[in-house]
């Protein structure tokens, strides 16, 4: 039972295992091959691939060798997929299309972006969120991002910053000096407009107080911004105003307004030689600061990407719907997760996998009430965590997720509302890449290695 709280706590943080339970509902070079058609298949596959993708099939923008061999294995001689493919990854500051397309160019066959899961996709999921006004922080296409998923009413940091011009103050080059200087980034735009209308009295450090910017209802966090300090004052500065930063509140208001969040990897694997900061570093930045500020913790409404088990839930929903348009109508009952990070890819799987098991023996486990729709039964009874070693994980590195010396237990690196459980980053079977993980597969399964 101790295990199985872990799989409640990892669902979703601070009363989001409800949501958990709604998910279910509902290089360069070759030219590209489509990786899977509608028709019948000839040897209809009972298992799916859930693919990790930074440290697993490219390192930075560079596409690892061994995941072309897998990929020859995984296409049949008619350019299709042998078996349903989705590709899991807690990036979010790009388009899913772009991703896939990206990903096709790489891999050489025709990646679709309903194959693609990144860290917010399940916010499409929060649709009580999805008409208030949501301040967004992140990178790249922020913008387009937050209205794919549903989110109609969005502003931006910079837009932020642009209509409350005092408040961002760490450099002293973006600090704001004079009437002229905003004058001068002033255009037509209506959002960097609002910022005149305080502009008269910025000389004598006596802003005019903003009544016409709508007030902000809640908080995205989609990915790791470029200015740290600017998305850090901003977000800080909005949740201690109540969604109006330039008014300021006496009292701080507790509960704070809603956030939503994704990705809670700490670190995570490019061409450096050790692993780079990753979203789930800002957020601990975030965290802290706002738990220092007012000596109460930040909550999430919604906290997603690998490990939750809704993230996992929505990755199994887009197996089956590949497998029913390719036609195969054997259920698949077996999900194999490969990756490279202990903390989020073999503790979100093996979490999964309990999960199942659970929902195996004694049905669907309560995760929590208040949901608007109800959970569609998994066909799946089992995730399998298979961990290469071509990304975060290297057993030859001293900073590994291996014990430390003296028997010590190693830092935990997952989010501070995950529970620990150390067996759980575990993975079922250690490989050194994720051709030898698809041959692991194949084997087990008793299929042919093409």
């Amino acid at each position: 039972m101790a295990a199985w709280g872990c799989v409640a706590a990892l669902g979703a943080a601070r009363g989001l295992c409800w949501r958990a339970a709604r998910a279910a509902a509902g290089l360069q070079g070759r030219p590209a091959r489509r990786c899977y058609a509608v028709g019948p298949a000839q040897s209809p596959p009972t298992f799916g691939f859930l693919l990790d993708i930074d440290g697993v099939l490219v390192r930075g923008h560079r596409v690892i060798p061994a995941a072309l061999k897998a990929f020859r294995r995984l296409v049949n001689s008619q350019g299709q997929l042998r078996v349903p493919v989705v590709f899991v990854t807690n990036a979010g500051n790009i388009l899913q299309h772009s991703k896939a397309q990206e990903l096709s160019a790489l891999l050489g066959c025709e990646v679709d972006a309903d194959q693609v899961i990144l860290s917010h996709s399940p916010m499409k999921l929060f649709s009580e969120y999805h008409e208030k006004r949501m301040l967004v922080s992140g990178q790249g296409p922020v913008m387009e991002n937050a209205q794919g998923l549903g989110f109609r009413n969005v502003v931006t940091v910079d837009e932020l910053r642009m209509a409350f011009p005092l408040l961002d103050m760490v450099d002293l080059e973006r600090r704001l000096k004079t009437t002229r200087f905003l004058m001068e980034q002033s255009t037509s735009s209506p959002v960097r407009a609002f910022s005149l209308t305080c502009a008269s009295s910025v000389e004598n450090q006596n802003p005019l107080p903003r009544n016409d910017f709508p007030r902000i209802e809640g908080v995205l966090l989609l990915g790791e911004p470029v200015r740290w300090e600017t998305s850090l004052q901003l977000i800080m500065d909005v949740l201690l105003s109540n969604g109006s930063p330039g008014a300021g509140l006496a009292t701080p208001p507790y509960p704070h307004l809603p956030v939503l969040a994704s990705n809670m990897d700490l670190l995570w694997m490019a061409e450096a030689k050790m692993p780079r900061f990753g979203h789930g570093t800002f957020l601990l930045c975030l965290e802290t600061i706002y738990q220092k500020v007012t000596g109460k913790e930040l909550r999430y409404e919604g906290l997603m990407g690998k490990p939750s088990i809704l993230t996992y839930q929505y990755a199994e929903d887009l197996i089956r719907r590949q497998a029913e348009r390719r036609g195969w109508a054997a259920p698949i009952r077996k999900l194999y997760a490969v990756g490279d990070n202990p903390m989020s890819d073999v503790y979100g799987a093996n979490l999964f996998h309990q999960y199942l098991q659970k929902a195996t023996h004694d049905g669907a486990p309560e995760l929590g009430a208040g949901g608007t729709r109800q959970q569609q039964p998994s066909a799946s009874q089992s995730c399998i965590s298979i961990l290469v070693c071509t990304g975060v994980y290297n057993p030859r590195n001293p900073q590994s997720t291996e014990p430390v010396l003296g028997g010590g237990e190693p830092p935990f690196h997952g989010h501070r509302d995950l529970c620990f459980s150390p067996g759980l980053m575990e993975a079922s079977h250690v490989v050194n890449d994720v051709n030898e993980a698809v041959q692991l597969v194949f084997r087990k399964e008793g299929w042919a290695l093409e």
